[in-house]
């Protein structure tokens, strides 16, 4: 698509984005106000972020579909930061902070003008799980006490769980007016986010959750004020507290505090939360995104660090990418960037003409919708999720989990990263297999008849998933690609994660992408993403199942009437007739398709002797043959082919087929009856086929395209190919 015609397309789409801006407004003005207030920060600072965020990347980011604000991931790092710099003046500790968040955006801009978006790649995923897990039970640990009109409490957050029991107990037996109706107000606006997705009404799911507790709050000041007797019962301490002239005056961020080890380390942790926040969220919007474009990731972390700068000199939080809000743009058909910025004015319009009603929403209302956000994070659903993947998963995530609790977020995902570390090595009984490659290239990427083949060797886990990542990027999603890991020792839980995204992001743009080399791989589960680790010899354990690409093998053998096996072989005696396997020494043969004169199959054999021995992955198939046929083989002609002809090996000519001569490689003994053997017929067959190693044994026929597994498309190719030429020799 032109730019011309782009820019009319984004013309067209302008008033579907106004709807979509519109509606994540009301999402985005209640989360603002609340993530604000969870963080220790006045209100409007929430609000802040969300407009200038909206404004800012709109003009400057690099994706389509995504909505920039505060996120849930920094409460917890931001109100620690305005806890441990103010030393107990929450307000000061804010503006040490504002200056804080200004540098982090400095340095997220430098990271995307160095390009380390990559950098999200060497977290492990369930080390990350872990820490959202973490993250989400300090949002609700806070938030619940004020929830239940409770504003004082404070303490670490095993301390605010503990509370949580005797805290619902002073809200049940209160005779305090304010704290019985903030409760309630509270407890109502809980359940309104807990039942709000079962109410299958079109036209109440017209307004989302957070706008009606922003409804519910305002119309019952309103009730009071207008219809009621009694004055409103909620204390004006239990209410947003917003300025009167909120554009007014700015605060001023206070930089003395730069050098010190309390202001560096905040830093660090707002810098890393609200990259891996933010980079998290770019891939799962893409994954949304109903026209399957790919985020530019280095581009929006510059957008977001210019945007966070702003908004810290503002008076506003971090600027990050967020995936509630952005779901909530595609679920309303929000198709380009527009789409934030006509939320930022939306947000604008709210807080200029209803700021005063603004100031009739109750504490705990957002408190509620904090609670919903936090336990969403830390849900048991994903700690089963993370088991059904492997109980090595579920070590890293808890281990990532109270680390992070009982000390802080930095320190929580460095343990994770090193706990996975640990692991890996235990699995995999040795050390050296990632000290020693961890700096050596493992991924050799080619193109070959028109699709990729991308091979990974050695190890492939967080610790290098990058060097893979940079080669499948490079790849145009509507191409066949096949990703081979038969010579990868080891593949851990993120690197398959992260393939089954590009594998459905691959099938969503008409591509196709096949992971192979796993067969026979010990994993952690049955689930897909699990880790794999090689087996050497027959593997009898009992986690080894059967990879997508098995099950792929037992549907052609279904299809074809033939018989499937997985389990392994020493070897199929007729191949030792083969000239091939004169000096290669077949090691197993696995995932054997076979009917009584046909067989296809997997090979491993060894070449090469002492530090040059190598083992290769071949994908093969042998014809059995009822009638004796000349000894020959046949191949592309090609340099190596020519050279074999100087070496006193000659090239075999089919006299009135000098196209054929010319195309081919044809060489055996007995010249006359090759000769004689290779008809019209059978030449025309060659020509107007695909290119495969054929070689005749006089008994049966051995075929295979290259020397490596085949993919799936590739096996029924050749296994088309073999019958078909098993009828011409017939």
């Amino acid at each position: 698509m032109n730019k011309k015609s782009s820019r009319k397309l984004f013309i067209s789409d302008i008033p579907r984005n106004i709807f979509s801006g519109f509606v994540v407004s009301l999402v985005a003005l209640p989360l603002g106000l609340g993530l604000a207030l969870a963080s220790g920060a006045p209100p409007i600072s929430g609000i802040i972020a969300a407009i200038v965020g909206g404004v800012v990347c709109a003009i400057l980011g690099g994706s389509n579909v995504t909505i920039t604000g505060p996120g849930n991931g920094l409460v917890v790092v931001i109100l620690s930061a305005i806890t441990i710099l103010g030393e107990g003046n929450m307000y000061e500790g804010y503006l040490y902070t504002l200056a804080a968040i200004i540098i982090s955006g400095i340095l997220m801009f430098f990271l995307g003008v160095l390009r380390l978006g990559s950098l999200s790649n060497f977290f492990p995923s369930s080390a990350i799980q872990g820490m959202l897990a973490a993250i989400g039970i300090g949002i609700l640990a806070k938030q619940i006490h004020v929830m239940l009109g409770n504003l004082n409490v404070s303490g670490s957050i095993l301390e605010l769980l503990y509370f949580i029991p005797e805290d619902l107990l002073i809200f049940i037996k209160t005779t305090d007016k304010s704290v019985f109706y903030a409760g309630t107000v509270g407890t109502i606006s809980l359940l309104i986010m807990i039942f709000y997705s079962k109410l299958r009404n079109k036209y109440f799911q017209l307004v989302p959750a957070p706008m009606w507790i922003v409804l519910f709050s305002v119309g019952m000041y309103y009730y009071f004020e207008i219809f009621s007797t009694e004055t409103y019962p909620i204390a004006d301490e239990f209410m947003i507290n917003l300025p009167d002239k909120i554009f007014s005056k700015f605060p001023q961020p206070n930089f003395t505090k730069l050098f010190t080890y309390e202001f560096i380390s905040a830093v660090v942790a707002i810098t890393l939360i609200a990259s891996i926040e933010s980079l998290l969220s770019i891939k799962a919007v893409d994954k949304l995104d109903p026209e399957k474009r790919r985020s530019n990731i280095n581009k929006d972390i510059r957008s977001l660090g210019i945007a966070t700068v702003i908004s810290g000199f503002l008076g506003g939080l971090n600027v990050v990418t967020v995936i509630a809000r952005s779901s909530v743009n595609v679920n309303n058909r929000g198709s380009n960037r527009s789409a934030n910025f006509f939320h930022a004015l939306f947000l604008v319009a709210f807080i200029v003409l209803f700021a005063n009603e603004l100031k009739h929403i109750p504490l705990s209302a957002l408190a509620a919708i904090l609670v919903y956000t936090g336990y969403k994070l830390a849900s048991p659903e994903n700690i089963k999720k993370t088991f059904q993947v492997g109980s090595e998963q579920l070590i890293i995530f808890l281990i990532t989990l109270f680390v992070t609790i009982l000390t802080n977020l930095i320190s929580g995902i460095l343990i994770g990263i090193l706990t996975t570390f640990i692991i890996h090595i235990i699995i995999n009984k040795n050390i050296s297999l990632f000290i020693r490659n961890l700096l050596k290239p493992n991924v050799l990427m080619f193109e070959e008849d028109e699709k990729y083949f991308v091979s990974v060797e050695n190890f492939s886990s967080f610790l290098n998933y990058s060097k893979l990542k940079s080669k499948l990027d490079q790849i145009p999603e509507s191409e066949d690609v096949i990703i081979d890991f038969s010579r990868c020792d080891f593949v851990d839980h993120t690197v398959m994660e992260n393939i089954n995204s590009y594998s459905e992001s691959f099938r969503r743009k008409g591509g196709h992408f096949e992971i192979i080399g796993l067969d026979g791989y010990k994993s952690g589960s049955s689930h897909p993403f699990a880790l794999r680790k090689f087996v050497i010899g027959k593997p009898k354990d009992k986690t080894i199942t059967l990879t997508k690409r098995q099950k792929a093998l037992h549907k052609i053998s279904e299809d074809l009437h033939w018989n499937y096996t997985s389990e392994y072989k020493k070897e199929i005696k007729e191949l030792a007739n083969f000239g091939y396997f004169k000096t290669r020494q077949i090691t197993k043969v696995s995932n054997i398709l076979s009917n009584e004169e046909c067989t296809l199959f997997d090979l491993e054999f060894s070449e090469g002797e002492l530090i040059a021995k190598q083992n290769v992955k071949v994908t093969m198939m042998y014809l059995e043959l009822k009638n004796d046929i000349p000894q020959f083989t046949l191949d592309k002609e090609g340099i190596f082919e020519y050279i074999i002809h100087f070496a006193g090996f000659k090239d075999i000519d089919i006299d009135n087929h000098p196209d054929f001569s010319k195309r081919f490689y044809l060489s055996g003994k007995n010249e006359e009856k090759i000769r004689e053997f290779f008809s019209d017929e059978l030449i025309l067959f060659f020509e107007s086929n695909k290119y495969y190693h054929i070689e005749s044994n006089e008994k049966g026929v051995l075929i295979f395209e290259n020397e490596r597994l085949s993919g799936i498309k590739e096996i029924k190719a050749l296994a088309d190919f073999g019958l078909r030429l098993k009828q011409n020799i017939s």
